[in-house]
């Protein structure tokens, strides 16, 4: 019998080798994939022994630490780019350059009406200073907005408000139908007192003062009338204190009684300065139906250098206050400016009342220059009132010799002290008012800035309180050099003392005392 080889169909045949490839084809595909697995595994491995490590831990830490406090940071300065120009500028000036008086702020806190301040002004000529003073009004009230108007782009915006030229970096205020002008060129002010002497110019910064009236004015529904009394030799108002008067939106115009024979209906008060002669009997019947009728006056007066004022002081006697006789000098030192006469340039206590608070609350000296003592009655009628303003120390006494004086210290047949050189008078039941001030040079510009400003405010208060103004002043203008500085002359004296004597002894001192313990060591 013989063997064959065994002949293989060719479907079968065909089977076995794709099973073959098959089998082979899945190894291979198994091995990749173990590889790949391995590898997964090993990256796995080195991923997790790398990010179990301290360092990484500490990385990631760090890293969402800066992304937190990037986080704040962007937050942060999205909530002070919300917050006002109060809160996030700081004014770091030495006398408060930017910051807002207490009447500003009053005055702000109170509005009740829309304002818009036009600033007429390119981007490229702002003043910066004035700039930062915007934002900070803007900021206090929701009521008042800031607009800056490129005069370049707009050439003719501000003849709708005003026929005047109108200067880069001034304003323009505006409330419903009312509207004021304020030139950039008020905003500066200079002093040219110490010019001779050390050659420096004063330069001080009055924005805040003119945007602030500005402001009043066009949310005033009327404004007071002061009518000056003429025809007696009476002092004109200079052209500093009538620029202030006109800045507090009060106007100003001159009254002869002789020729219009009674007070117009339009005076909101009278301001009789310094006369020099007695009024005649039918103006004192016309101040006195004036006053009757509920009018206000503002007198100042001198010494008495033998005059009788018979009807001038009949009028004051119906509000049961006199003149008195002399020239009041003072005794303490603390109490006189340190010139030569300095006894007769009074330093005066400044009494509680409307008018002075502002001026005790800001610290502010009034000079009183040459006066004379108000004497009042000991019981006063019924409804009437008669307020000290202005006070001596107990050490003062009046020379009765008044101007014919020879020496300073007190004689025999003065009188002593202390006497009262300013009131202010109300009758409730005429309702009428009356501020005295025993002194003609309260009103005088060099007296003025002897005391930084301090008579002025005096002067403006009075005529807000004798008007019925709410508002009082006392927005000092912010010097950019150095202000002048006021003593008495008892401080004066005490530090002179102390830097020509003490200080140099205290050094010296000291010196000794290092050198000894030097050679002990």
């Amino acid at each position: 019998m013989s063997l064959k080889p065994e002949n293989k169909r060719p479907d079968e045949e065909t089977s076995s080798e794709r099973t073959e490839e098959s089998a082979a084809l899945e190894e291979t595909q198994k091995t990749k994939k173990d590889a790949e697995n391995s590898g997964k595994n090993r990256v796995s491995d080195t991923l997790r022994r790398q990010t179990g490590t301290k360092r990484f831990r500490i990385g990631g830490y760090s890293t969402a630490a800066i992304l937190l406090v990037l986080a704040i940071c962007i937050a942060v300065n999205v909530l002070m780019g919300a917050l006002p120009a109060t809160a996030t500028q700081i004014d770091t000036t030495s006398n408060g350059i930017y910051s807002l008086s207490d009447e500003t702020v009053q005055l702000l806190d109170g509005l009740q009406q829309e304002v818009t301040v036009y600033w007429i002004t390119r981007e490229t000529q702002q003043d910066e200073m004035l700039g930062h003073l915007l934002e900070r009004y803007e900021s206090r009230s929701e009521k008042l907005t800031v607009k800056r108007i490129d005069p370049e782009l707009n050439p003719t915006f501000s003849q709708q408000y005003t026929s005047e030229t109108v200067t880069e970096n001034s304003l323009i205020v505006v409330s419903g139908d009312r509207s004021k002008y304020v030139d950039y060129s008020g905003f500066y002010s200079y002093d040219y007192s110490n010019a001779e002497s050390t050659g420096s110019v004063g330069v001080n910064f009055e924005a805040e003062n003119s945007i602030t009236s500005a402001i009043s004015y066009v949310t005033s529904s009327s404004l007071p009338k002061i009518y000056t009394l003429t025809g007696h030799g009476e002092e004109s108002l200079s052209s500093a204190f009538t620029d202030a008067v006109t800045s507090r939106n009060m106007e100003v115009a001159e009254l002869n009684l002789v020729s219009a024979g009674s007070v117009p209906e339009d005076a909101s008060c009278i301001l009789i300065d310094d006369p020099k002669s007695d009024i005649s009997t039918e103006e004192k019947t016309a101040l006195a139906a004036y006053m009757a009728g509920g009018g206000r006056i503002f007198l100042l007066t001198q010494p008495n250098n033998g005059e009788d004022w018979a009807n001038l002081a009949s009028l004051l006697s119906g509000y049961q206050v006199s003149k008195s006789d002399g020239i009041v000098v003072e005794g303490d030192d603390g109490h006189y400016a340190a010139y030569t006469n300095g006894p007769l340039f009074l330093l005066p206590n400044l009494e509680s009342h409307e008018i002075t608070e502002p001026l005790r609350q800001n610290n502010y000296y009034v000079l009183v220059p040459i006066a004379h003592a108000i004497t009042v009655a000991d019981e006063l009628r019924d409804g009437l009132t008669v307020t000290p303003l202005l006070t001596t120390s107990d050490q003062a006494y009046s020379k009765a010799a008044g101007f014919g004086m020879t020496v300073l210290t007190k004689e025999e047949g003065d009188t002593d002290g202390p006497f009262t050189l300013g009131v202010a008078i109300e009758d409730v039941n005429e309702n009428s008012r009356m501020v005295w001030i025993a002194s003609a040079y309260l009103l005088d510009d060099d007296t003025n800035t002897q005391v930084s400003g301090g008579n002025e405010d005096l002067f403006l208060n009075a005529l807000n309180w004798l008007c019925g103004e709410t508002q009082t002043y006392a927005i000092h203008a912010k010097s950019l050099s150095s202000e002048k500085l006021t003593m008495s002359s008892s401080t004066a004296s005490t530090w002179g003392l102390v830097l020509v004597f003490v200080l140099p002894l205290a050094i010296l001192a000291v010196g000794i005392a290092i050198v000894v313990i030097r050679k002990k060591q």
